[in-house]
């Protein structure tokens, strides 16, 4: 079999295995429900306590085109309350994408997502 055949019959291989792959990948992406998994009086509490604490740490709140970005003082109290609050955010609104971040003093942190999320966030959560 000549070298130049091979080659051929295995790139074709490869591309025709990757586009399966990409069309399965496609098939098993779905989207997430944008629902917190609190009841309505759960919601309530949690937003009387851990998010009314948090909001009132908030120094600036910037609108992202699919979320928000929050900055706080970097301090270690807020860092931890910040933990506290993905931890248990991500099991009841696992539709949210959380990234926390740390440099010169302040922390940011920013909630995003697909879909409704953002709305979500403004009119439920208001932080």
């Amino acid at each position: 079999m000549n070298r130049s055949f091979y080659l051929s019959a295995c790139l074709t291989a490869f591309v025709a295995t990757a586009a399966h792959c990409q069309t399965n990948t496609s098939a098993m992406e779905t989207k997430k429900n944008v629902s917190c998994k609190l009841t309505t009086p759960e919601l309530q509490k949690r937003k009387a306590t851990v998010i009314a604490e948090l909001k009132a740490r908030v120094l600036e709140r910037k609108e992202l085109s699919n979320g928000y970005a929050y900055k706080f003082e970097g301090s270690d109290e807020n860092l931890d309350k910040l933990n506290e609050f993905i931890k248990t955010e991500r099991k009841c609104c696992d539709f949210f994408l959380f990234q926390l971040s740390v440099e010169d003093n302040v922390i940011e942190l920013i909630i995003s997502g697909e879909n409704d999320a953002k709305k979500f966030l403004k009119e439920e959560i208001d932080l």
